[in-house]
C-alpha cells in the first residue's frame, strides 16, 4: 500500500470507509426473477419428463479430421491479451463507478431515485452536499487505483486499456473469419437454441451432457455463449462507454437514447461489467470441471493431450495478470504523471480527430430541466468574493486579457448588454452524474469579438474566486477553437434566475462538448495566452495537473 502526506491522506483516507450496497426492491425482484425462471423452467422439465436427450457426439480423429479444429496462435494470445485488459478495465472501472456511486435510468440523478446506490449515506437536506461529498473510498485490493478521488488515474488506465481491447478485437475479428474459426462460433442453424436449453437443464441439475472435445466443436450451449460474449457483450460495451461522451451526447441526440439515456448507458455499461464478470466465473469454472489440464493444453499449447506443460503456463500467466495489478497499483502512485501522459499521448489524437469535431446541437425544453442538480467544487474562502457575494456582485469586474488587442474590465451589467444567449442543456461530471439546466450568458465567441486576440493566442485561461482540491487558485485552459463553438458561454443565469453561489456566480464557463471539471465556476478573471504548458505544471488545469485529469475530456 501506499503513504500519503497529510493532505492526500484526508482526501484518498476518509475516516468513512463503510461501503453497503443498496439495490431498489423492484430490480432485486427482477433479478431474482431473471434468475430463477430458467432454474425453475429447467428443475420443474427434469421432474417432470426426465433429462432431455442430447444426442452422443461424435469422436474426432485428429489423423482425418478435416474441418476447423484446433487454436491458432493468434486466437491464444487474443484470449490472453482479452483477459488482461478486460480486468483492469473492471478493476479502474470500479474506481470510476465509486466516484459517484449511484446509478440511475434518469438524466437527472436526483438523489431518491437511484436503482442501485454502492454507499450507506443518504443525501442530507439540512447543508449542501457536493458531489465530491458522496464520492466513496475503495480498496486498492479491488479498485485501479483504489482509494477515494482518485478518478483522473482511473480514467488513464480505463482509456489505455480500452483501446488495447478494442484493438485486439480488430485483429481478432478479422482472422476469426479469414480463418475459418468463426465457424465454431457463429450458429448456423435455429436448432442450437433448443438443444442448448437442453444443455441447460443437464447444467442446472447438476448433471454434465455429454461434454465435447473442444479443441474440435462446443456444444450448443458452449457456442452461444461464446457468440454473445464476441458480438454481443463486447459491442454493447463499447457503444454503452461512447454513450456517456457528451461530445456525443450533444450532437447525436438519439445515439443515447438506444440506452435510455446518458445514465441508462452508465447503468448498462455496469450491467454489461457484472455480465462479464459472471461469464468469467462460470466460464473458468467449467474449465476446471471438464477436465482442467487438457483444456489449458488448447488455449495455452494449441495441442490437444494431457501434458501438464499447458497448465503450469496457464498458472505462469495468471501470475503475470496478478503482477500487473500490482505494477499498476504503483506506477499509478509512483509515476501518475508518466501515466497521463501515455494516455494523452494515445488519446488525444484520436479525440482530436474524431469528438472533438463535434458541434454541440442538443436541445432540451424547459420541461426537462432537472429537479435536482448536484453542486461542486470547493466554494471560494476569499474575504474580496464574500463581500461581492453579499453585494450581489455589483462591485465584480471580470478581467480580460492577455494575449488581446483590447484588453477589458466588465461589470456584469456590460456583459449582459453585450448579447445574451439561452441554452438548455445536460451538464456531463467526470465523475458519472448529469444534470439538465438553463444557462444564460454572453457567447463567448462575442467576447472573442470584441477583445480580438492577437495571431499568437491559442489558448484560453479561465482562473476562479475558488481554490483546488489541494489549494492554489483554481483554472482550467479551453483551445480557442473549442471555446468558439456552438453553445459556448460565460453564463451568468441558472433556470432563469442569477447564478446560485453554490454553482458558480458571479459567472461560470459553459462549454458543452466536455466534462464538467473543464466549465470554470466562480470567474474571476480570463487571460488569452499561448499555450496551456505556461501556466501551472503545464498539464492545462488544477486537475489536470494534480488529480491527472485529461486535457481534453470529450468522453
Amino acid at each position: 500500500m501506499i503513504k500519503f502526506d497529510a493532505a492526500h491522506e484526508a482526501v484518498h483516507h476518509p475516516p468513512d470507509r463503510r461501503c453497503r450496497i443498496w439495490i431498489k426492491p423492484s430490480f432485486v425482484a427482477a433479478a431474482i426473477c431473471l434468475g430463477l425462471v430458467p432454474l425453475l423452467l429447467a428443475w420443474g422439465q427434469a421432474a417432470i419428463f426426465g433429462m432431455p436427450h442430447l444426442a452422443s457426439l461424435p469422436k474426432f480423429d485428429p489423423a482425418t479430421f478435416t474441418g476447423v479444429h484446433g487454436f491458432p496462435w493468434w486466437l491464444r494470445w487474443a484470449h490472453f491479451f482479452n483477459f488482461v485488459f478486460l480486468m483492469m478495465l473492471v478493476r479502474s472501472g470500479l474506481s470510476i463507478l465509486v466516484d459517484h456511486p449511484r446509478l440511475y435510468f434518469n438524466n437527472d440523478c436526483t438523489p431518491g431515485s437511484e436503482w442501485i446506490r454502492f454507499t450507506p449515506l443518504h443525501v442530507p437536506t439540512d447543508r449542501m452536499w457536493t458531489a465530491k461529498d458522496d464520492a466513496r473510498y475503495i480498496s486498492p485490493i479491488f479498485g485501479l487505483p483504489g482509494y477515494r478521488h482518485t478518478v483522473g488515474v482511473a480514467r488513464s488506465w480505463h482509456f489505455i486499456d480500452v483501446y488495447g481491447f478494442i484493438l485486439t478485437g480488430l485483429i481478432f475479428i478479422p482472422l476469426l473469419f479469414v480463418s475459418g474459426q468463426w465457424a465454431r462460433l457463429v450458429p448456423d442453424s435455429w436448432t442450437v437454441f433448443p438443444t442448448a436449453w437442453s444443455t441447460f437443464v443437464h447444467y442446472a441439475n447438476f448433471h454434465f451432457p455429454p461434454e465435447p472435445d473442444g479443441f474440435y466443436a462446443y456444444n450448443a450451449l458452449q457456442q452461444l455463449a461464446y457468440f454473445f460474449v464476441v458480438f454481443v457483450f463486447a459491442p454493447i460495451s463499447i457503444l454503452a462507454g461512447a454513450s456517456m461522451s457528451p461530445a456525443m451526447v450533444n450532437h447525436f441526440p438519439w445515439f443515447p437514447r438506444i440506452f435510455g439515456g446518458r445514465q441508462g448507458a452508465r447503468s448498462i455499461h455496469f450491467l454489461m461489467m457484472l455480465c462479464w464478470v459472471g461469464f468469467l466465473v462460470v466460464h473458468v469454472t467449467l474449465v476446471v470441471l471438464t477436465g482442467f489440464v487438457r483444456n489449458m493444453n488448447h488455449i495455452v499449447l494449441g495441442t490437444d493431450n494431457y501434458n501438464p506443460l499447458g497448465m503450469l503456463l496457464g498458472f505462469v500467466g495468471l501470475t503475470v495478470v496478478l503482477g500487473s495489478w500490482i505494477a499498476a497499483h504503483y506506477i499509478s502512485w509512483k509515476a501518475p504523471r508518466l501515466l497521463q501522459h501515455i494516455q494523452k499521448a494515445i488519446s488525444l489524437p484520436v479525440r482530436l480527430a474524431t469528438l472533438n469535431r463535434l458541434h454541440p446541437r442538443n436541445r432540451y425544453t424547459k420541461e426537462q430541466i432537472s429537479p435536482h442538480f448536484w453542486p461542486n467544487g470547493k466554494m471560494p474562502v476569499r474575504e474580496d468574493w464574500k463581500q461581492m457575494a453579499a453585494n450581489n456582485f455589483r462591485d465584480f469586474r471580470l478581467k480580460v486579457g492577455g494575449l488581446v488587442e483590447n484588453p477589458m474590465r466588465l461589470s456584469l451589467a456590460e456583459i449582459d448588454s453585450l448579447g445574451e444567449e439561452e441554452n438548455i442543456t445536460m451538464h456531463h461530471c467526470i465523475q458519472g452524474w448529469s444534470g439538465i439546466a438553463q444557462w444564460n450568458g454572453l457567447p463567448m465567441k462575442r467576447l472573442i469579438e470584441l477583445v480580438k486576440p492577437k495571431p499568437s493566442a491559442k489558448v484560453v485561461a479561465f482562473y476562479s474566486f475558488g481554490e483546488s482540491l489541494y489549494g492554489g487558485v483554481y483554472y482550467d485552459t479551453q483551445s480557442l477553437e473549442n471555446v468558439l463553438k456552438p453553445e459556448c458561454l460565460l453564463a451568468s443565469a441558472m433556470n432563469g434566475v442569477s447564478l446560485p453561489v453554490e454553482y458558480g456566480a458571479p459567472l461560470r464557463l459553459r462549454v458543452e462538448n466536455q466534462l464538467g471539471y473543464k466549465m470554470v465556476k466562480w470567474i474571476e478573471r480570463i487571460e488569452f495566452i499561448e499555450s496551456e504548458k505556461s501556466l501551472g505544471k503545464g498539464e492545462g488545469g488544477s486537475n489536470e495537473d494534480q488529480e491527472y485529469f485529461d486535457l481534453l475530456p470529450n468522453i
